[in-house]
C-alpha cells in the first residue's frame, strides 16, 4: 500500500511538470503568433492585406513580395543584405578578438589596478547607446566616416567588447592554471600557450559570443540609422524601415524583406548550435 506523503509528492510533481508546460505552451504561442503573420504576410498581395488583415491565409501563394524587395530598382535588399554582411562580419571578429585578448590578461594574470580595470571595461555594458548619440554623430563627421560602414563598424566593436571581454575572462578563470604553469616549464611561450592551448579550449564561448554578437549586430537599427545616409550605405534593418511609400506602407514586401533578413542569424544559430548549448551551460555543474 502506497503511503500518503509519496502518493502527495507524486502528484506535486505532476502539476509542477503540467505548470511548466502550460507556461512554455503560452510562451511558444505568444512568439510564434507575429512569425505566423509574417509568414502568411509575405505570401499575400496588397489587395488581400488590405481585404483581410495580417492574419487570414493567402488565397494564393504569391512570391512576387520576395522578388520585388529583392529587385535593385524597387526594394534592393540584397545591397542591404551585403552591406549588413560587410558591417557584421568585422565588427563581430573584432570585438569577439579583442574580448578574448582583454579576458585572458584579466583572467590569467594578477597586476596592480587589474580588478579597477575589470570593471572599467565591463562599465561600458551599462552605458546607454541614446546617450552617446551626438557625441559619436560629431566625432564620425569630423574625421570623414560618417555615412560608411566603418562608422558603424567602429561603433559596433567598441560597445560589443564589454560583454566579450566579460564572458571571456569568466571562462579562462575556470581554465586550471596548471596548464598554463605546465607549459611554461616545458618552455612554451605566451603566445603560444595563448595560441596553442588556451584558445582551443575556449570554443564553447566563442560560439556563444559569435552567435550574439553577430544577431546583436545584424539586427540593430539605431546606429545603421543614426550614422549612414545614402541607400548604398543602409543595412537590412534600415532598408525594411524604407519599403514605405509616401501614403502606403507595402506590408507583403516588409514581411517578405524581414524573413529573408531572419535567415542568416538563423542559419547562425544552428551552425554552431552545438557548441552554444554547451557554452551557455559551461560553470553549471561542479565538481
Amino acid at each position: 500500500m502506497k503511503r500518503p506523503g509519496l502518493q502527495r509528492g507524486k502528484w506535486a510533481r505532476r502539476l509542477r511538470a503540467g505548470a511548466l508546460y502550460f507556461t512554455l505552451t503560452i510562451m511558444l504561442i505568444l512568439f510564434m503568433t507575429p512569425v505566423y503573420g509574417a509568414v502568411v504576410t509575405a505570401f499575400k498581395s496588397q489587395a488581400e492585406v488590405v481585404a483581410g488583415g495580417y492574419w487570414t491565409p493567402p488565397q494564393r501563394l504569391a512570391t512576387e513580395n520576395f522578388a520585388r524587395v529583392l529587385d535593385p530598382e524597387s526594394g534592393n535588399l540584397g545591397l542591404y543584405m551585403q552591406n549588413s554582411l560587410l558591417l557584421t562580419l568585422p565588427a563581430a571578429f573584432a570585438s569577439i578578438a579583442l574580448g578574448t585578448l582583454a579576458g585572458y590578461a584579466l583572467g590569467k594574470y594578477r597586476f596592480k589596478g587589474d580588478g579597477l580595470l575589470f570593471v572599467f571595461i565591463v562599465a561600458g555594458m551599462f552605458l546607454p547607446p541614446q546617450i552617446a548619440l551626438i557625441p559619436v554623430f560629431r566625432l564620425m563627421n569630423d574625421i570623414g566616416l560618417y555615412d560608411t560602414l566603418y562608422a558603424v563598424i567602429i561603433i559596433h566593436t567598441a560597445f560589443g567588447i564589454p560583454i566579450c571581454t566579460l564572458v571571456m575572462r569568466n571562462f579562462f578563470q575556470t581554465v586550471p592554471n596548471a596548464l598554463r604553469e605546465a607549459a611554461l616549464i616545458d618552455g612554451a611561450s605566451e603566445y603560444g600557450i595563448f595560441f596553442r592551448i588556451m584558445l582551443p579550449l575556449t570554443l564553447p564561448a566563442l560560439a556563444v559570443l559569435a552567435t550574439l554578437q553577430f544577431t546583436w549586430i545584424w539586427n540593430d537599427f539605431l546606429w545603421p540609422f543614426i550614422l549612414t545616409q545614402k541607400a548604398e550605405s543602409r543595412t537590412v534593418m534600415v532598408g525594411i524601415m524604407n519599403l514605405t511609400g509616401q501614403y502606403t506602407v507595402d506590408w507583403g514586401g516588409q514581411a517578405a524583406a524581414s524573413l529573408l533578413g531572419s535567415l542568416p542569424t538563423l542559419f547562425i544559430f544552428v551552425f554552431f548550435q552545438r557548441y552554444f548549448i554547451r557554452g551557455l551551460t559551461l560553470g553549471a555543474v561542479k565538481g
